[in-house]
């Protein structure tokens, strides 16, 4: 009997122990901190001149800041990357000066950025045809038939006056040619 008890004893604590909530009621479950709480705080320095002013209680570090206004400042910092300056020696080294001086890179084109986007999507564009092609075995179909706006909204405003329904007259249609039996599978 003691022993058949034992068991079930055994076997409950083993049961109860994979059981994630009974391990957060009796306190082993796993509490990881939130990263977006965990900062680092600025290291301990001694002024050269050392007349340190009295500490007041309770007041904030000086040389401590908010982790918000700490990236807002790494992000804004150098607020020139990206868009192109009237003098872009202004904002960078004599290091780099000399780098980019020695590379021969300092009459760089600033639209250089904007020629690239714009001859990528042309390739881009290119190529999406190519796949259309290899992909549905057939040439892409027309965009359709431009429709007048000032016709068409003139047709439109005479059916109204006329109390005729808008599709009376002549309006355009975009007829396609059917397909064949497997063509839109693929």
């Amino acid at each position: 009997m003691k022993v058949h008890t034992l068991l079930l004893v055994m076997a409950t604590c083993v049961a109860i122990a994979g059981c994630e909530s009974a391990k957060q009621a009796i306190g082993l479950g796993k509490h990881p901190p939130d990263e977006f709480q965990v900062v680092s705080q600025a290291p301990l320095s001694m002024p050269p001149d050392f007349n340190l002013p009295t500490p007041t209680p309770g007041a904030p570090r000086p040389q401590d800041s908010s982790p918000q206004l700490t990236a807002e400042n790494a992000l804004l910092s150098n607020s020139t990357v990206g868009t192109p300056s009237a003098d872009p020696a202004s904002s960078q080294s004599s290091g780099e000066q000399a780098l980019l001086q020695t590379a021969g890179a300092t009459g760089a084109d600033p639209n250089i950025r904007t020629e690239v986007n714009q001859e990528a999507a042309a390739e881009t564009a290119a190529s999406q045809s190519l796949m259309d092609r290899l992909a549905f075995w057939r040439a892409p179909e027309p965009a359709g038939t431009i429709v007048d706006p000032t016709a068409e909204q003139q047709r439109l405003q005479q059916n109204a006056a006329l109390g005729q329904p808008a599709t009376t007259g002549a309006t355009p249609t975009i007829k396609r040619r059917k397909k064949a039996l497997f063509e839109g599978i693929f």
